[in-house]
């Protein structure tokens, strides 16, 4: 049964929804009463066990394979939800990928960590670009137009510290979520007169399996253990609780807002 009735009634849609922030966020919609939460990512295995798990807990849950780099994509899972339900009420732009290839070392020979611009490929940035910035932009761009046909609703973009401040990591990476806070600054005030609010939120060092080779560096981990003054890692959970509050009627006069989520990182 769902502990609170903070989004009773609304129809939900997570992206990046298998694993992680994308999936912690589609337990906690439908823990808040969600009328039903579309779980979207590319593995559909992880995707299913998470409505699995959100129906077993006696929540609403309906799986749909998503690349959020395709528009067509977009139009048609936005249509077919809108159909089905009668509107989208909620969108949380979760789906992410890190700044860092796989295939490259966690650190570099000479300890540094991360690729340097001068060392950076076209692919990569591309690559991190277009799921990140442009996957953003192509959720925003057609959930606003779906809520603004019914009277509403509340679109949440995951930025990141790395949107707010420079590193000596991968630049790419902080350049897609330097966009998605601006983009959604951007929407936030062009959609107000359809009482479309966008928001952002920057999760600082989060513990997911995203960010688990580099926190699996002792010295890695170390110095951002050491950069966050809670003195913790933060979780899914943390962040999910961010993307509750601004999907509900409680953030109904928040729009075009940065919601920093880091264990005071950038504070300090």
């Amino acid at each position: 049964m769902p502990a609170t009735q903070r989004l009773a009634n609304k129809v939900t849609l997570v992206t990046g929804a298998s694993s992680g922030i994308g999936a912690e966020t589609a337990r906690q919609f439908a823990n808040a009463a969600a009328a039903v939460v579309v779980v979207c990512d590319v593995n559909e295995d992880l995707g299913h066990q998470v409505v699995d798990e959100i129906r077993a807990s006696g929540g609403t849950a309906e799986f749909r394979r998503l690349d959020v780099t395709d528009e067509d994509a977009w139009v048609a899972v936005l249509s077919e939800v809108t159909a089905q339900y009668g509107g989208l009420d909620v969108l949380a732009n979760i789906a992410g990928v890190s700044g860092r290839d796989p295939s490259d070392p966690v650190e570099n020979p000479d300890g540094s960590v991360g690729t340097k611009i001068t060392g950076q490929s076209l692919a990569g940035w591309q690559r991190i670009m277009e799921i990140n910035s442009t996957g953003t932009f192509l959720g925003t761009k057609h959930a606003a137009g779906a809520m603004a046909a019914s009277g509403g609703g509340s679109i949440i973009n995951i930025s990141s510290i790395c949107g707010l401040v420079g590193s000596f990591s991968s630049a790419p990476y902080h350049a897609s979520k330097g966009s998605v806070r601006l983009l959604s600054k951007s929407a936030a005030i062009q959609c107000a007169t359809d009482q479309v609010r966008v928001n952002s939120i920057h999760p600082g060092f989060v513990d997911t399996p995203m960010t688990a080779s580099a926190h699996a560096n002792n010295a890695l981990a170390s110095e951002r253990m050491n950069a966050t003054p809670l003195g913790r890692f933060g979780t899914p959970y943390d962040i999910a609780m961010g993307c509750v509050y601004l999907a509900s009627d409680e953030a109904a006069w928040v729009t075009g807002a940065e919601l920093v989520i880091d264990g005071g990182v950038v504070a300090s």
